[in-house]
């Protein structure tokens, strides 16, 4: 393949003229789909993504529990004066008779040492975009955000963002403290951003970043008839994976397949390209462990997407077409969002 290089999309608001509209989410090089790949491999995929010309790498405390910050510390260190790093606090990993657990904590005493975690082991003296992994309910937003806030004043961050977030979080959120950045789960298969915040992101100045534009797998159209996932695989949770909401959904996915292929793309690159189509304040984040699929990824153009495709598109995928929801009951209560009135 040639080496295409990403192109970049303005992200001011969090101190940087530009980064990569595409960026790598890296969850999954530690945490969440699978068993995570050989170190190496990894390296290997961060290695690449920087060669193709993503500055844009996104990362968690929660994500292997700290094993994906060491990772990107480790291999991107060399880099980093050329990177724009983000990472999430505010859900982290808590050990408890051999057992480590994820917990929801947005006390301030808690982001700040979080904060300090990730700092150690992502081997940086600053991380350039900082968010609110989910809002801890039981804090005022105010106070998660001031603590934030403090943290910026210090030199440890340089932007504030938040994570799946409903409009009026982000409007009370942003009245503590400007917010630079939302990131939520955003793609063909799951449009509820379009309801309030995409829109309230480009009104105060946010960049979105979409997560799971490729609809964890779906919208590859690699996953063949039926979910094949292992057994600590997340997806197994999530209703749209149950094998009868795969099996009604798979007609979906055979009209956009021969969409892609009318535009010359693959399914992947179309979503991605869709996506990009949005808004200039969108960036997305594709996750991978795999050096083609990244390559590939990197390639989506959003040139190719015509007014008559993003039509066909909006509809084919309208709200409610799909069949099962994206979280369980349990994770959607975590989640402060606007869900569309006819979601499954």
């Amino acid at each position: 393949m040639s080496e295409t290089q990403v192109q970049p999309r303005s992200l001011r608001a969090a101190g940087h003229s530009t980064v990569s509209a595409i960026g790598l989410g890296c969850m999954n090089l530690s945490h969440a789909y699978a068993t995570p790949p050989l170190p190496q491999q990894a390296a290997a995929v961060l290695e690449r993504a920087v060669a193709l010309g993503i500055t844009h790498f996104d990362t968690a405390a929660l994500y292997g529990f700290g094993a994906n910050e060491e990772l990107l510390g480790r291999v991107l260190a060399p880099h980093r004066f050329r990177l724009f790093l983000a990472s999430k606090g505010g859900i982290h990993g808590v050990t408890q008779d051999g057992q480590t657990r994820r917990v929801i904590d947005g006390r301030p005493a808690t982001l700040r040492q979080n904060c300090e975690d990730s700092l150690r082991r992502l081997r940086t003296e600053v991380i350039d975009l900082y968010y609110l992994h989910r809002w801890d309910r039981r804090v005022p937003i105010a106070e998660s955000i001031g603590a934030l806030a403090d943290l910026k004043r210090e030199g440890k961050i340089r932007a504030i963002g938040l994570s799946e977030v409903s409009a009026a979080t982000l409007l009370a959120a942003h009245a503590e403290h400007p917010i630079a950045a939302v990131q939520s789960e955003y793609s063909l298969c799951t449009r509820n951003p379009e309801i309030a915040v995409l829109e309230t992101c480009r009104r105060i100045g946010a960049a979105f970043v979409a997560f799971s534009p490729l609809g964890r797998g779906f919208l590859t159209g690699t996953m063949g008839t039926e979910p094949v996932l292992q057994e600590r695989d997340i997806r197994r949770a999530m209703p749209r994976f149950e094998p009868a909401n795969f099996a009604a959904n798979l007609g979906v996915l055979d009209v956009f397949r021969r969409l892609a292929m009318q535009a010359g793309s693959s399914p992947g690159q179309l979503a991605i390209a869709w996506l990009l189509s949005r808004g200039e304040h969108v960036l997305t984040i594709p996750g991978t462990t795999n050096l083609s699929h990244l390559e590939e990824n990197v390639g989506a153009d959003v040139q190719a997407l015509d007014e008559p495709l993003r039509a066909a598109l909006d509809d084919l995928f309208a709200p409610g077409r799909l069949q099962g929801a994206r979280y369980n009951a349990a994770t959607q209560a975590e989640v402060d969002s606007e869900r569309f009135s006819d979601e499954h």
